[in-house]
């Protein structure tokens, strides 16, 4: 057993505070789970419920690390375990805190994916295949990948990708026309039919428009 010989307030404005046990440091705690366990000094603590506390205390770190990068966009598993990893939780407490977000619906990777099409779709159109891409890089598995890109249409996104591009070409003779916007159009994942035909289109629309 080891006793608690003082309880000192940490840096961070009182939210974490120093544990000492027989006169030396032993760990850090949020100051909300040492008022939780009632810990004082003269208490004292048995190995088992040292490691438990500085697992509670791992786990509400790891668990306030999540929901923080999870404030600024939609993440998926891979992308939170991945981060969570960076900043040097270990497996346990990473699988716990992940499947706790899990629960709450803080992470769900169909959800994400929806979220990363639709940005995508209103913002910068692309193909079904360079979405699917990025989707993979983000850790999406397979069927998800499949349920959500299905419903991205080829055709249309290309044509509204290439909208604006096109009215900045207008001055261009077909050749530089068609080779700048196919380009535009390549770099967002269209294939060539598809490419063709919207060049077309645009070329077609774009005579219309100045004439």
């Amino acid at each position: 057993m080891s006793k608690v010989t003082a309880i000192r307030a940490g840096r961070g404005q009182g939210k974490r505070v120093n544990l000492f046990l027989d006169g030396r440091f032993a760990f850090s705690l949020q100051a909300e789970l040492a008022a939780k366990e009632e810990l004082k000094v003269g208490q004292e603590l048995s190995p088992h419920q040292v490691k438990a506390l500085t697992g509670s205390d791992n786990y509400q770190r790891g668990y306030d690390a999540a929901t923080r990068y999870l404030s600024y966009r939609p993440r998926s598993e891979a992308e939170l375990k991945e981060q969570l990893c960076r900043r040097g939780f270990d497996n346990d407490c990473i699988e716990a805190v992940t499947t706790k977000l899990k629960e709450q619906g803080l992470v769900d990777d169909l959800a994400f994916a929806q979220f990363w099409r639709d940005n995508r779709q209103s913002f910068s159109p692309r193909s079904q295949w360079l979405t699917r891409r990025e989707l993979r890089q983000k850790g999406i598995a397979e069927e998800v990948m499949n349920q959500v890109v299905a419903t991205i249409d080829d055709s249309d996104s290309a044509y509204r990708a290439a909208l604006g591009k096109a009215r900045r070409l207008s001055g261009y003779d077909y050749p530089q026309f068609r080779q700048r916007l196919g380009s535009f159009l390549r770099r967002r994942g269209f294939n060539y039919a598809v490419i063709n035909h919207t060049v077309a289109q645009m070329w077609t629309e774009e005579g219309d428009r100045t004439n």
